[in-house]
């Protein structure tokens, strides 16, 4: 198993290296904005952001800040040993459907209440993704969701030989 050298750190930047383990879930006031289809899917400035070691963070938009009748619950789901039983979203918009847009925790572990409903969305799953303006990069690989912006540095999760980490 390869270990991990963190990326220096530049001037506004942070470590996702320095993110704890269990993650923190914090309210954002940044705009948090996800399009699809030429549709605005969710606009928020109230966002959870979770920070967990390694992985950049994710946005989660409270369902009252997403876009009523586009999303659609989807096949499966996933465990996770901190937030709990994820629930899949599919987005469906002018007769486009995109599979598992994005996930919740409709019911969420002790600790993680405030994620209740919200939605976290693939950033590489829809056309755009910003965070007070900055066009987000999705995480590699095909499960994680984290928003890649200029302000956190890795490595990251997700690339090719990190499943050890």
């Amino acid at each position: 198993m390869r270990r991990a050298r963190p990326d220096p750190i530049g001037p506004g930047q942070e470590s996702v290296w320095d993110y704890p383990r269990p993650p923190s879930a914090q309210v954002s006031t940044r705009r948090v904005v996800v399009e699809l289809g030429g549709r605005v899917l969710a606009d928020t400035v109230r966002a959870v952001r979770v920070c967990e070691t390694s992985h950049p963070p994710v946005y989660y938009v409270p369902r009252e800040d997403v876009a009523d009748d586009v999303l659609e619950e989807a096949r499966g789901g996933s465990w996770c040993e901190w937030k709990g039983e994820a629930t899949y979203w599919d987005a469906v918009v002018d007769g486009r459907r995109v599979p598992a847009v994005g996930w919740s925790y409709e019911d969420p572990s002790p600790g993680f209440e405030q994620l209740r409903g919200a939605v976290a969305f693939y950033p590489g799953r829809v056309d755009r993704a910003t965070v007070d303006g900055e066009l987000v990069r999705p995480q590699a690989g095909g499960f994680y969701g984290g928003w890649i912006t200029d302000e956190v540095v890795g490595p990251f999760k997700g690339d090719a030989g990190t499943s050890g980490w």
